[in-house]
């Protein structure tokens, strides 16, 4: 049976760094295994391709990524504030391991899988609150003194880890539950081949990796901590039943019989409200006027189909403008400033991207809401004078 030793650290934390080397030092494995995948390796080691503009805009997950970089974000201006690279440990670890000529395993999930099953499993509630919290922890972070090192001890780790499941119980059993047992799975499928092992996973994974190592029979099915989530199509859904409500709103309104101008002003301000909201948006994330223009353009539209975003192609006038280049995915991740992440012309972008969607989202939601208003007319009397004689010609 394999010796397999665990050491928890902080990832901001000097003296996680300090404890890495001496647990390498004192318990002499032959393998350490470390709370990395392969992308995260190689930024930490400076290796590595990055995904290009075209493979990003591709990938339309606008806010997931924004999601990954406001963590980093965070984590950089802790650790900037500590003196400590986030990181630090995992590599301490590496380079202490290759110093001893002992062989270093990746042993986390990729973090793109875990960041899909991370935003695939969250509810829209907790995707709300998840961003608004990053947002207020982003623009009101002062650095303020706090002890780091209470991190590593289980108890502080313990009620942090509750407080997250409150704040978002499936965020969590994705980031936290999920992770502890793969690492279980790689830390026991390497125990068949080593005899002696050091692990080092971050303090909140201490007790759930644990747990597994002295229980394997409680592992869940491997395949279910990899598989792609199947979450319904909300995007999709919803588009479909903008789409219905608009076409039967319109319809009914053409055969009510308050007037062509009637309906042609709801026209207007179906293109209006989209329109100033998404290019309202895309002004407020730093885009170009054109993107801004391009969204208000294309917004109308997009909002009733379910395969097409305005923020896609405000996105990609935004890259034909400011011209992101290679390496800047990198230098997101380790801006030490919000200006400074704000000014890499990929980060723009992306945040060009999101933003536009949501103001084209708002903007549906504003047009139903306050289109009767707008028009001065009786909801009920239109509707249902509208559809009474839409029967009355069908049937």
């Amino acid at each position: 049976m394999a010796d397999i030793r665990l050491v928890g650290t902080a990832h901001v934390s000097k003296k996680s760094i300090q404890d890495v080397r001496e647990a390498i030092e004192e318990f002499g494995p032959d393998v350490v295994a470390v709370e990395l995948d392969p992308g995260r390796y190689a930024s930490l080691k400076r290796e590595g391709e990055e995904p290009s503009v075209s493979e990003i805009l591709k990938g339309g997950n606008f806010a997931q990524l924004l999601v990954q970089w406001l963590f980093s974000y965070l984590q950089q201006r802790i650790g900037a504030d500590l003196g400590v690279e986030p990181g630090a440990e995992m590599l301490a670890a590496i380079e202490e391991a290759e110093a001893h000529q002992t062989p270093v395993a990746l042993v986390d999930r990729d973090i793109r899988i875990t960041l899909s099953r991370f935003w695939g499993q969250m509810t829209l509630w907790e995707k709300l609150k998840m961003f608004s919290a990053l947002i207020v922890s982003v623009t009101g972070y002062r650095g303020e003194e706090f002890d780091i090192e209470e991190l590593t001890k289980q108890d502080m780790v313990s009620v942090a880890m509750e407080e997250f499941r409150k704040f978002s119980p499936r965020g969590a059993r994705a980031l936290i539950d999920e992770r502890d047992a793969y690492l279980a799975y790689q830390l026991l499928s390497l125990g068949e081949r080593h005899e002696r092992i050091l692990a080092v996973v971050g303090a909140g994974h201490m007790r759930g990796v644990q747990r597994y190592l002295n229980s394997p029979e409680a592992l869940p099915p491997y395949q279910d901590l990899v598989a792609p989530v199947k979450s319904p199509p909300y995007g999709t859904i919803f588009g479909v039943i903008v789409t219905v409500l608009f076409a039967v709103l319109i319809a009914a309104i053409a055969f009510s019989g308050v007037g062509v101008d009637v309906l042609v002003s709801a026209l207007l301000y179906w293109i209006l409200v989209n329109g100033l909201l998404s290019g309202g948006m895309t002004l407020l994330a730093g885009g170009h006027p054109l993107s801004a223009l391009t969204a208000f353009a294309v917004s109308w539209m997009t909002s009733l189909n379910p395969l097409l975003a305005a923020g896609w192609f405000a996105a990609i006038v935004e890259a034909k403008i400011r011209k992101p280049s290679a390496g800047e995915f990198r230098k997101i991740i380790r801006a030490e400033t919000l200006s400074e992440m704000r000014a890499i012309p990929l980060f723009r972008v992306v945040l060009v991207a999101a933003l536009a969607n949501v103001g084209s989202t708002i903007g549906t939601f504003a047009y139903f809401i306050f289109i009767f208003p707008f028009l001065g007319i009786d909801p009920a009397e239109v509707i249902l004078q509208g559809l009474q004689n839409i029967f009355g010609i069908l049937f």
